[in-house]
């Protein structure tokens, strides 16, 4: 098919696009003027965009560009979005998980699309933030659109579960919530949901449906993760338990103080997200037991974290945390 993507430069959109080339798709992307010299063999970043991708600039969030690429552009038969806010706070959600995302489904109605593949969130099941409201709005859209879609909510990421290697290496204790054993999760590796992701837009049993997706093995908790950490490095266990009451007095005076000073609403919204994470489980929330139900969550991929934990340990691969780097 001829894809046109969104989201690409991303961890996961880059895997999905290497993915989505690997199944034979003929796939343009659109990014950011920023990215232009990446684009170039004999660029520092020349690296990026792997062969075979159409690349083209833009600015995502004008519509006027999107439209005269839809124009300009030979008829696409899917579009397969990545975008996600960078923060997760109100202002940036509505902008992007869902304004953008909104005018997108137009502008592809409009030039005869038929397919739509979204990757989303798994924490949207219990909405309790701005960014999984603007999500589900989105999702609602999607759904009612007329076109074959595909919603993937996947489970952790490993570069959200790999903030705090670099610090048991400094000596440093793991950090837990409470006891560590409030949340589990199966988190999926960014070539195995990318390969999935890729693989929603010809399997008819993912059409049309909403996809919760994890990674292969048990659900997992913090506390396990950081034994397992303790153990690869060779070190006799160390934890700081964070009692999730202090996050709260943080989100209360953050949400005063926002009142004075905008920006410390931001942090608060932050805050809120820290604990949302902190104390709910990245798996299938089970409706008639009103419990996270790990047998519930679909397994998919050969990757597993520990594995992952072992490879960056060993100092074979590198994760470049960005805003995944909590600690």
């Amino acid at each position: 098919m001829r894809v046109l993507m969104f989201g690409a430069t991303g961890t996961i959109g880059l895997a999905t696009l290497n993915a989505l080339l690997a199944h034979g798709h003929d796939v343009v992307c659109m990014v950011r003027e920023t990215y232009r010299n990446s684009a170039h063999p004999g660029s520092a970043k020349a690296s990026l965009f792997p062969d075979g991708v159409h690349v083209r600039f833009g600015n995502v969030q004008s519509t006027s560009e999107v439209e005269q690429l839809f124009k300009t552009e030979p008829a696409f038969d899917a579009v397969v979005s990545c975008l996600a806010s960078r923060t997760g706070t109100p202002r940036d959600a509505w902008a992007i998980d869902y304004q953008v995302h909104s005018d997108l489904l137009k502008l592809a109605r409009s030039a005869g699309v038929q397919r739509f593949v979204l990757l989303s969130a798994m924490c949207v099941q219990k909405p309790l933030l701005g960014f999984q409201q603007a999500k589900l709005a989105f999702e609602k859209e999607l759904m009612a659109s007329g076109l074959i879609y595909a919603i993937v909510r996947p489970t952790a990421f490993f570069k959200s579960l790999s903030g705090q290697v670099q610090r048991l290496k400094r000596g440093k204790p793991f950090l837990l919530f409470a006891d560590g054993q409030l949340t589990t999760c199966k988190p999926i590796s960014d070539h195995d949901l990318g390969q999935y992701i890729a693989s929603c837009l010809n399997d008819e049993h993912k059409q049309n449906q909403i996809l919760p997706i994890g990674g292969p093995g048990e659900a997992i908790t913090p506390l396990q993760q950081g034994a397992y950490l303790f153990k690869l490095l060779g070190q006799t266990p160390r934890y700081k338990h964070v009692p999730v009451g202090l996050l709260d007095v943080i989100i209360k005076v953050l949400t005063f103080m926002g009142w004075f000073i905008p920006s410390l609403a931001d942090k608060a919204e932050l805050a809120r997200i820290g604990r949302y994470y902190a104390t709910e489980s990245m798996l299938v929330w089970n409706t008639q037991t009103q419990h996270y139900d790990a047998n519930a969550t679909p397994s998919f991929g050969t990757q597993t974290l520990f594995e992952h934990y072992e490879q960056l340990v060993a100092g074979k691969i590198e994760v470049q945390l960005g805003d995944h780097a909590v600690f």
